[in-house]
Parts: C-alpha cells; structure tokens; sequence
C-alpha cells in the first residue's frame, strides 16, 4: 500500500468513526504502529486531521481535501453516478464539467461510450480532465483560463470566465461539495465557486452529480440557488425524505 492509499484509508476511517486510535489503525492497515504515528503527524501538519494523545480525531469543520485523497472515497457510488449521468449526452453534444472526483470519472465514462463514438465536445476548467482526455480524438476538449488551484486541479479566477462567457452547453455537469434545498449547490473555496457558477449559466440543462453523502449539507461559498439546478445523480443510499424534499424544489433525482 502506497502511502497516499493508506493516508486516504485513514482519512476515510477518521471520517466514518470520528476519532481512530494508533492501535487501531494499525490493525485496520497492516502496518506498524510507528508508521501510522508518522502518518498522523503528516496528516496533522497538513490540517487533515488532529493529533491526539495516542490517536487523531476528525477535524471540526469541514475540510477540502486535495484531490488525490478523495479518489477512491465512495468509488463505487461514483461509477455508478457517472454510469446514469453519461446517458444524458447524445452525440455531438457541448458537455460542461468542472473538477472533482465525480466528474472525472463521468469524463471517462464518456470518453467510452460507444454510443458517442461519433464525437462531442467537452468544456471544462479541470486540468486533470483535460490532459485524461486529450488522446481521444473523437472529444474536442475545449479549456478555460485561470489560475490552477492545487486541491482540486481546478482553472479559477478572472482569466477562467473569458472562455466561458463565450460558449454555450447543452448540459453542464457540476461536482458539488454539498447540495441543500435552503442554500443550493455549494463548494468549500469561492474561486471554485464563482467560476462553477458561470458555467452552469452557460448551460441548457444543469446536472449535480454527486453522491449521497453531500446531500442535504453546506459548505462554504454557495455555487448557485436549487432553483438553477435541473437533475441530481446520486447514489441509491439517498433517503426518501431527501429526494422528497428534492423532487418538491423542483429537482429531478435520479438514484443510481
């Protein structure tokens, strides 16, 4: 196990239990104690986690992890999100995605659809999306400006939104950190946030995909009011009451 799998398995233990001590972990990862020590320190020094005595804790507030921990944190809900989310495009389609680990792997999904073999068109201000797909010569990749942001590989600030003020999208798919009917769509930075934003205006049809565990929560800057948002694709763990509420905003849910 490579280091950055077992820093993501501790990170998604933390998560679940709230607090994991060193013996524990250990036992959960097949590694030494001294190793899952270093590993709380590092995790720590980066405001992943709090250091106890003789364990860690989850942080207190919602923290944006980069993107290379979140990679396999409900990978299966995930394929099976960007599974139902790819039978929305038809060929020839504009497709806007933003960054994010659901929206990567819908980005590899359509790459291999046979059924879009004849070609499309991506938008996209994720730089990882964007080099993944280059190599298809059925996609045109089409990238925006800005600055990149290094937790999420994300194209933000002024320099984004000059090619996005000139494009329109059939359908704009939009990874999202939280999603609530009071607040809307949200993420944890407001640069992420702004740019999200304008490319859901520049969509016909606006399209969350993002599992369960984001929904009916909040989280920093807000993207865009539930009214904006057209589908949710979630996974199957979604309560009834959720999409209830959901589905009365005026959201399409699609449980995946």
């Amino acid at each position: 196990m490579s280091r950055y799998d077992r820093w993501n398995a501790i990170l998604e233990l933390v998560a679940q239990e709230g607090r994991l001590s060193v013996e524990e972990a250990s036992q959960a990862l097949g590694v030494s104690t001294a190793t899952i020590r270093r590993d709380f320190d590092q995790l720590a020094q980066q405001q992943m986690l709090m250091r106890t005595r003789g364990g860690a804790v989850a942080q207190s507030v919602s923290y944006d992890l980069p993107l290379r921990y979140k990679t396999a944190r409900h990978a299966d809900e995930k394929h099976r999100i960007a599974t139902a989310a790819a039978e929305l495009v038809t060929p020839g389609a504009v497709v806007g995605l933003n960054g994010g680990t659901t929206t990567s792997e819908l980005a590899r999904t359509l790459a291999t659809l046979s059924t879009l073999e004849s070609g499309f068109t991506i938008v996209t201000n994720a730089l990882n999306i964007a080099s993944e797909l280059t190599v298809r010569q059925h996609v045109k990749i089409v990238v925006t400006g800005g600055v990149a942001r290094q937790q999420s590989y994300e194209l933000i600030g002024p320099l984004a939104t000059g090619v996005l003020e000139q494009v329109t999208l059939d359908v704009a798919f939009l990874g999202v950190d939280a999603l609530d009917v009071e607040l809307g769509a949200s993420a944890h930075h407001e640069g992420e946030a702004s740019v999200n934003h304008l490319l859901i205006s520049r969509a016909a049809h606006v399209v969350v995909v993002a599992d369960s565990s984001k929904i009916g929560k909040r989280a920093f800057s807000r993207i865009c009011p539930i009214g904006q948002i057209d589908t949710l694709v979630t996974d199957a763990r979604l309560s009834d009451a959720l999409a209830g509420e959901l589905t009365e905003a005026g959201v399409k849910v699609i449980r995946a």
